[in-house]
């Protein structure tokens, strides 16, 4: 089984539009969605949810109401300014509470209540599904607006990704990776047979080409280089080749700019599924010349 990353310095590059296309000339892939932040493939995959599970990770602080004695220690030793007096409903006496959006889980204040009046509970950071899709098994995840640990869920994404695919016998596991260099994309790259870093023909797509490829290289992953509308810019898309070359990565081809590929998202297709014309064709190009750098064959022709 091989697990191969698309991922890219910046957003906007068109990875996820490329995981699309490549999901539908992988023959028996097993696909995830990374990109846990703002997650997306599921706009062209339409899949159909068949498992969902809380995901789960850190903890947060919570004062019960009626316990609460009023002393004050927790708002004193609260350095995020999260806790603040309020009223018990009951009885109008003063007490405190505890908002859950600016709570960082640290514990100190259940550490010092004198009455033990704070309870320290896992937090629900969101969800994560097994789906189906018309290309194969997805799995995807949800992440909670304002929660924290991504990278850890990039991990589960990926690790339920793997078990979906020995247990369908699959040989390629296909990753949507997320944009940047942090944590979330460490998470999703660490270990991987090989990454496929999709830029574009400017001068911030080179910048952080440049950067992605020091992490690639730091942790010796094989990286394959994609560049996007590449004809905006020739003389830039010739600088960023040989830039990836410098660096150690591996040229795999171009894709012109292109309306089709917006008029295939507008109708929830990749754009290999609209037929055959030149944009498909540099996408098919790109796809066989990674999976030969890393040493796969496992294609199909749709």
């Amino acid at each position: 089984m091989k697990e191969l990353v698309v991922i890219s310095g910046k957003g906007g590059t068109g990875k996820t539009s490329l995981v699309a296309s490549f999901a539908a000339l992988a023959r028996d892939a097993v696909l995830a969605d990374g990109d846990v932040d703002a997650a997306d493939l599921h706009l062209i995959l339409a899949p159909e949810i068949r498992r969902r599970e809380e995901f789960r990770s850190g903890h947060g602080a919570a004062i019960r109401a009626g316990d609460c004695v009023g002393c004050g220690r927790c708002a004193a030793t609260c350095r995020f300014g999260a806790i603040s007096a309020a009223v018990r409903p009951s009885d109008g006496t003063r007490i405190y509470a505890i908002d859950a959006g600016a709570c960082e889980g640290c514990g100190v204040c259940v550490w010092n209540c004198p009455v033990r009046a704070i309870d320290f509970s896992e937090r629900i950071c969101g969800e994560w599904f097994v789906s189906d899709t018309r290309h194969g098994s997805m799995v995807h995840a949800r992440l909670a607006p304002g929660a924290e640990n991504s990278g850890k869920l990039v991990h589960l994404v990926r690790e339920q990704a793997r078990h979906v695919a020995a247990q369908n016998g699959s040989e390629i596991v296909l990753v949507d990776g997320p944009p940047g260099t942090g944590c979330p994309v460490i998470a999703a790259m660490t270990g991987t047979s090989g990454v496929l870093v999709v830029t574009e023909p400017t001068v911030s797509g080179a910048h952080d080409l440049a950067r992605v490829l020091e992490l690639t290289a730091h942790f010796k992953i094989p990286a394959a280089v994609c560049i996007n509308k590449w004809d905006i810019h020739p003389e830039q898309a010739d600088r960023i080749e040989a830039t990836a070359r410098d660096l150690g990565a591996t040229p795999v081809g171009r894709i012109r700019y292109g309306k089709a590929a917006t008029a295939a998202q507008r109708r929830s297709l990749a754009i290999v599924e609209t037929g055959d014309h030149p944009l498909a064709d540099d996408v098919r190009a790109v796809w066989k010349r990674w999976l030969e750098s890393v040493g796969g064959g496992a294609e199909k022709n749709p």
